[in-house]
C-alpha cells in the first residue's frame, strides 16, 4: 500500500488499516526490540507503546522515509529511553544493566542507592559464573558485542552464546530475588 494512503487512513483512525499495519510489523518489531532489551515482555510492551502512540498521534505524524523505517526508529528510541531509565553507572560508565530487565520489578521505584546495591550484587554474581559464561556476559553487556561477534571471538556457536546468556540471566534473576526482598523490607 502507498505510504501516503496508509498514513492518511491512520490519520483518519481507520481501525482496519491500523490493524493491518500492526499485524504486519508487530513480530518483527518485537524481535528488534529484544535486541536492545533482552526481555520478551519488555520488548512486547515497548512495541505496544509505539503502536498506541501511533494511534494517538497519527494526525501529527510526518513520515519522510517509510512507515517501516519510522516504526523501527520509534521502537529503537523507546528501547534506548527505557535502557536509560534503568541504567546504573559504574566507574567506566559503560554498562547498561539489561540483565535487570528480566526482573518483574519497576526500577523507577527504587532509589539510586538501591540500584547501586543491585548493581554491586550483579557484579558479585557475575564473578561466580564459569569463565566462559563470564566472558560471554561481559562481551555482550559491557562491550556491546553482537551474538555473532561473541561467537567468532570465542570460537563457539551463536546458539552457545545465547544459551550462556540465558543461563546467566536466570542465575542473576534467582540471586537478585533475595536482594530485592531485603531492599523492600528496608523501604
Amino acid at each position: 500500500m502507498e505510504i501516503n494512503i496508509v498514513l492518511k487512513e491512520l490519520q483518519n483512525q481507520n481501525k482496519s488499516v491500523y490493524k493491518n499495519v500492526f499485524n504486519h510489523f508487530y513480530k518483527g518489531l518485537v524481535l528488534y526490540a529484544n535486541n536492545f532489551l533482552f526481555d520478551q515482555q519488555a520488548s512486547e510492551d515497548a512495541v505496544q507503546e509505539v503502536f498506541i502512540s501511533l494511534w494517538e498521534n497519527a494526525k501529527n505524524i510526518e513520515i519522510k522515509t517509510s512507515l517501516k523505517a519510522y516504526l523501527y526508529a520509534m521502537v529503537r528510541n523507546r528501547c534506548l529511553n527505557y535502557l536509560k531509565s534503568v541504567k546504573v553507572t559504574d566507574d567506566l560508565n559503560v554498562i547498561d544493566l539489561n540483565s535487570m530487565l528480566i526482573l518483574d520489578e519497576d526500577l523507577d521505584l527504587i532509589s539510586d542507592q538501591e540500584k547501586t546495591i543491585l548493581y554491586n550484587h550483579i557484579l558479585k554474581i557475575i564473578e561466580t559464573f564459569p569463565e566462559s559464561m563470564q566472558q560471554v556476559f561481559k562481551l555482550k553487556f559491557i562491550e556491546n558485542y553482537k551474538y555473532e561477534e561473541i561467537a567468532e571471538q570465542m570460537g563457539i556457536s551463536v546458539n552457545t552464546v545465547k544459551t550462556q546468556l540465558k543461563r546467566a540471566k536466570v542465575k542473576i534473576s534467582e540471586s537478585l530475588v533475595f536482594v530485592l526482598a531485603l531492599l523492600s523490607i528496608h523501604s
